[in-house]
């Protein structure tokens, strides 16, 4: 019994760890007023950077740079369309990831099949080994340890500094804040770029860790339902880290029960996540005091000084 409620329990919090680091730096985007739909094509080219530098030099560390670099540079390019073109933000979303599921098939199409480096998983002599507790709470990879960390850190950052009151100011009214001084622009650009590194890293966290190896499409909708967790968490990291749980949990249970044999066709069991996604908005969105209470105003909007 305590095997399966440990391997249950270790398979839940790798499902969730890529939902939850991308998540997170979209919640900081959303914030600062940016809605980027392109989480998945960012996800994507940082899972392929990962893999091919952790493939060709042997090293985790440079090749979760890489994915940090991946997906910074999607970030970058989506801010260039949006801030300083000023093109619509859903169009260029959309665009992202159509351009980030091309180019990482692309350049991931020579490394099919092909074995790569691992995350170091911690080991603490004694206290791994203990029975549930060690598994669970110190037999992980860093980018797990560190999707906690990230989640603590914006909770902090968003409620109790006057960096996170200026932020959340921007994404309520980018009028307001501009008239008070405040570079709109900048603030959003680096909120957008911590949404990038934040996908890139569960993107790296999906070809070294989850199924380390590389394949097209490998994130598999997970940037989809991390921008739906935002709105699942009414732009509240908590709430985030819960949905995050949750629809891990839901991801192992319908990967469980096709491994039980259960007569469920495949496809309907690949469903069940996205099926529980959609169910899930619509309930949310039926509640539109509370959409309105904690959405940022300015969410999606564009932004031009006029003065």
């Amino acid at each position: 019994m305590t095997y399966v409620l440990t391997s249950f329990l270790v398979s839940v919090i790798a499902a969730a760890t890529p939902l939850l680091l991308a998540a997170t730096g979209e919640l900081v985007a959303e914030k600062s007023g940016i809605l980027n739909l392109g989480v998945e094509g960012m996800m994507l080219v940082g899972a392929v950077a990962a893999f091919a530098v952790a493939h060709t030099t042997g090293s985790t560390v440079l090749a979760v740079g890489a994915a940090i670099l991946a997906g910074a540079g999607m970030a970058l390019i989506f801010c260039f369309l949006t801030l300083t073109m000023l093109a619509n933000q859903i169009a260029a979303g959309l665009a992202l990831t159509i351009f980030g599921r091309g180019f990482s098939a692309l350049v991931g199409a020579g490394f099919v099949g092909i074995a790569a480096p691992t995350l170091p998983k911690l080991h603490l002599p004694v206290v791994s080994d203990l029975p549930l507790v060690g598994p669970v709470l110190f037999g992980h990879d860093i980018l797990i340890y560190l999707s906690f960390a990230m989640i603590a850190e914006t909770w902090l950052f968003l409620q109790h500094t006057h960096g996170g009151l200026i932020l959340r100011a921007v994404g309520d009214s980018h009028d307001a804040a501009h008239a008070l001084g405040y570079p709109v622009v900048g603030i959003r650009y680096l909120a957008t770029l911590f949404g990038g590194i934040m996908a890139g890293l569960g993107g790296a966290y999906m070809s070294l860790s989850y199924s380390p190896l590389w394949a097209q499409d490998m994130t598999a909708g997970r940037g989809w339902i991390a921008l739906a967790l935002v709105v699942f968490a009414a732009w509240r990291p908590f709430w985030l880290l819960v949905g995050a749980y949750l629809f891990g949990s839901i991801m192992y249970l319908s990967l469980y029960v096709q491994a039980l044999g259960v007569p469920i066709s495949s496809p309907l069991v690949s469903m069940l996540t996205y099926i529980v996604t959609i169910v899930v908005l619509v309930i949310i969105s039926r509640d539109v005091r509370r959409i309105r209470l904690n959405q940022p105003a300015s969410l999606g909007k564009s932004f031009h000084a006029t003065a």
